[in-house]
């Protein structure tokens, strides 16, 4: 097995050494910009921690599979700052306001065929399976975008399509992450699916997370504005439940809320403080605290169903604590 601060340093060394093709500079600088403005890089961490549980060292059959998902994962949210009108992303300027919406869309697509140049690199024994997995996952992705631009035309979702959508947008790349890492390990077919919900379950978790932290985090640890799925009308998680919750007479209140004028600071503000006196009064933020807590619980019972030795299950312990510990 491959201990926690080993992973720690291929994570650093990996996303050091990653490169583009210089020129077009136009069309690259956004790709080298994304990927040096950090992240969490959550995804190759769990694609590298499900292999570190079967191998003893790290290669570059699966080092290059692992960067496949971060590479298309900020692909994705070069357009997902398009279309959400997101100004800022962990604390810089978004690529289309660095440059413009076409150098955007055009660097996304790009990005999207370099993680796929990434992925071909798995070993040639498990490539037809990574490959098939990694283009189901790339589709579903698309999916929950396409359903969370849909809700933005309804006034209110249930929650079963709300979990549906986060399910499809976020949570299936953290799974495909891990059973990722288990297929080019070698594990069974058995393992890497319950890897694979592992992962589901934490992936649904962190976007709860992350939906409440849009509205109550601190701007410095969260990297971008609060409050912006309150001035876009998104249906988070908290939105989701606030209509679930209230009375007529509160829908009635947050439908007025959501249709407040947002062109000046004081009108965002004042639209931003109208919901969330709404979402105090419906106790939705204590909820959300909850069902993080819910599904990071039933992650770790499957990963438990792996049966590992502790120094194993720790690794991925330590994993999703460290994944969802931001709403603490």
């Amino acid at each position: 097995m491959i201990q926690e601060n080993h992973i720690d340093s291929a994570i650093k060394e990996l996303f050091g050494n990653l490169t583009f093709t210089q020129e077009p500079r136009g069309l690259y600088d956004p790709l080298r910009y994304m990927m040096e403005i950090g992240g969490k890089r959550i995804r190759p961490r769990l694609c590298l921690t499900a292999y570190a549980l079967y191998k003893d060292a790290f290669c570059e059959e699966i080092l290059s599979p692992a960067a496949a998902m971060e590479v298309f994962h900020s692909f994705t949210l070069i357009h997902d700052d398009i279309m959400d009108k997101a100004d800022v992303r962990r604390g810089v300027p978004t690529v289309y306001r660095k440059w413009d919406e076409n150098t955007a869309i055009l660097s996304g697509d790009v990005m999207s065929i370099e993680s796929y140049k990434l992925m071909a690199k798995a070993p040639a024994g498990v490539l037809p399976k990574a490959l098939e997995l990694f283009s189901k996952t790339a589709a579903e992705v698309c999916e929950g975008q396409q359903y969370d631009m849909d809700f933005e035309d309804m006034d209110f979702v249930p929650m079963a399509d709300y979990l549906k959508m986060i399910g499809l947008k976020t949570a299936v790349l953290i799974a495909c992450s891990a059973k990722m890492g288990a297929i080019i390990a070698g594990a069974s077919d058995h393992e890497a699916e319950l890897l694979y919900k592992y992962g589901y379950d934490l992936g649904i978790a962190f976007q709860i997370a992350d939906d409440w932290l849009d509205t109550y985090g601190d701007p410095k640890v969260f990297g971008k504005a609060i409050g912006g799925d309150i001035l876009n009308n998104k249906k988070s998680w908290l939105m989701t439940r606030a209509f679930e919750k209230a009375s007529e007479e509160t829908r009635a209140k947050l439908l007025e809320a959501m249709a407040m004028p947002i062109d000046t600071d004081q009108e965002k503000e004042a639209k931003i403080a109208t919901v969330k006196a709404i979402y105090a009064e419906l106790e939705v933020a204590e909820e959300a605290k909850q069902e993080i807590v819910r599904f990071h619980s039933q992650s770790l019972s499957h990963a438990v169903a792996l049966d590992l030795q502790p120094e194993a299950y720790g690794l991925l312990e330590n994993y999703a604590k460290k994944l969802i510990g931001r709403t603490k």
